[in-house]
C-alpha cells in the first residue's frame, strides 16, 4: 500500500510504502479510485488556523491531529473485503461497489453521534484529518454505513461530494426559507461552483457571487451565477445592492475572512443571516449593536451530516446535476495539487487518482 502523508507540517508529503492492512471488527478495505484536494487539507498541511486580533493560531495539535497523517476527505473507492464483524451489518454495499466514503466520524457513542449528527462530535474521528484518509491507493472504513453506492456516478467527480458537497448543501438548508431570492455567495472556487448547481437544483433562484479572481468570476458567470462582483472593488457593497435588486437576507460566506465576512454582515438587510464556512481565518470586524440593530443571525456551518450526504446523492441522481470542474492528477502529484491550490491556481478541484 502505496500512501502519500504529512509527516511535518508545511513540509512535502512523503510517499510511504506498508503491507496493504486487512479489515477488522467492522472495517472495511478499499481501493481508492478517486481523492479530492480540499481547502482544509491545506491547513492540516500547514498546521494551524489563523484566528485573528493577535491571538495564537489554533494548532492542530489542539484538535486532536497528529502525524504522521494521511490526509484526504473526498473519496471514492472500490469494496475490497469486509471485516469479520461487518458480514450482515446494514449499508446495502457489497464487494465491488464503488462508493462514496463519509468521512465526518464521531466517537458514535454521544448524543449528537447517536442523533445522526457525527459531525458534531466533541471527540472526532473523521477520516483524512483524525485518521488516514484517501491520500493512498487504499484505505480502511470503520463501518459500511459510511460508504454510499455511487451507482454509476463517475468516482473523479464524485468524490468532492464527500466534503465541498455535502458542505454547501447542508450550508444552503440553512437558508432554505429564503432560496427562493437571489442569495450572496462568497468564494467562486469548488465550494462556490458547487453552490451553484446545487441551488439551481433545489430550486433556489439563484446567487450573485462574490470573488476578487477574475477567472473564477468568469467560472461562476458560466456555472450560472446571476451575477459577479469583484470584492476587492472599493464600490463592491454598492454593486451587490444593484446587482440584488431588492432585500439581500441570505450571505454565505465559503471563504471565512475578515474581508469576506465584513461585506457579507455589511450587504444583510434587517432580519438576515449570514452562515459561515469557509476557514480562511482572521478576526471579525462587525460592529456588534448593529447586530441587534439590523437583527441579523450569524450561523455556522461545519461540513454536514451522514444523513445529508445520502440526501445529497440522491438529489445529484434526480436532477442530472452537473459536475464541477475537476482536474485529475496523479496521486504522485499530491504535492503539486495542494500548493497550485494555495496559490489559487485551480478552478474547481484537484482530484488525485491511482
Amino acid at each position: 500500500m502505496k500512501s502519500y502523508k504529512v509527516t511535518d507540517f508545511n513540509a512535502p508529503l512523503q510517499e510511504v510504502d506498508v503491507q496493504t492492512p486487512q479489515p477488522t471488527g467492522t472495517q472495511v478495505l478499499i481501493r481508492v479510485k478517486a481523492a479530492g484536494v480540499c481547502h482544509s487539507d491545506l491547513h492540516i498541511w500547514e498546521g494551524g488556523y489563523d484566528l485573528g486580533h493577535g491571538r495564537k493560531p489554533l494548532s492542530l495539535k489542539e484538535r486532536g491531529v497528529s502525524l504522521p497523517r494521511t490526509m484526504g476527505h473526498e473519496t471514492v473507492g472500490e469494496i475490497l473485503a469486509f471485516g469479520p464483524d461487518a458480514k450482515g451489518e446494514p449499508g446495502g454495499v457489497k464487494v465491488g461497489d464503488v462508493a462514496l466514503v463519509y468521512p465526518w466520524l464521531g466517537c458514535g457513542k454521544c448524543a449528537a453521534c447517536l442523533a445522526g449528527d457525527e459531525n458534531m462530535c466533541l471527540k472526532p474521528n473523521s477520516l483524512g484529518v483524525h485518521c488516514d484518509g484517501g491520500y493512498a491507493d487504499h484505505m480502511l472504513v470503520p463501518h459500511p454505513r459510511y460508504l454510499l453506492d455511487l451507482k454509476g456516478l463517475d468516482p473523479v467527480t464524485a468524490a468532492p461530494y464527500a466534503c465541498s458537497g455535502v458542505t454547501t448543501y447542508s450550508a444552503l438548508k440553512k437558508v432554505e426559507h429564503d432560496l427562493g431570492n437571489p442569495i450572496v455567495i462568497f468564494g467562486a472556487g469548488g465550494l462556490g461552483l458547487m453552490a451553484l448547481s446545487l441551488l439551481k437544483a433545489m430550486g433556489g433562484k439563484g446567487a450573485i457571487v462574490v470573488d476578487i479572481d477574475a477567472r473564477k468570476r468568469d467560472a461562476a458567470e458560466k456555472a450560472g451565477a446571476l451575477g459577479t462582483v469583484d470584492g476587492a472593488a472599493p464600490d463592491a457593497l454598492e454593486q451587490l445592492a444593484k446587482k440584488a435588486g431588492g432585500p439581500i437576507l441570505s450571505v454565505i460566506d465559503l471563504v471565512g475572512n475578515a474581508a469576506t465576512t465584513q461585506l457579507g454582515f455589511d450587504c444583510l438587510s434587517k432580519g438576515g443571516k449570514l452562515v459561515i464556512v469557509g476557514l480562511f481565518g482572521g478576526g471579525a470586524t462587525w460592529a456588534l449593536p448593529l447586530i441587534p440593530i439590523k437583527a441579523l443571525t450569524i450561523q455556522g456551518s461545519y461540513v454536514g451530516n451522514l444523513r445529508e450526504t445520502k440526501e445529497l446523492l440522491d438529489l445529484v441522481r434526480a436532477k442530472k446535476i452537473a459536475p464541477i470542474p475537476v482536474t485529475p492528477m496523479p496521486f504522485a502529484k499530491a504535492n503539486d495539487a495542494l500548493n497550485d491550490l494555495k496559490h489559487g491556481k485551480l478552478v474547481g478541484r484537484a482530484v488525485l487518482t491511482p
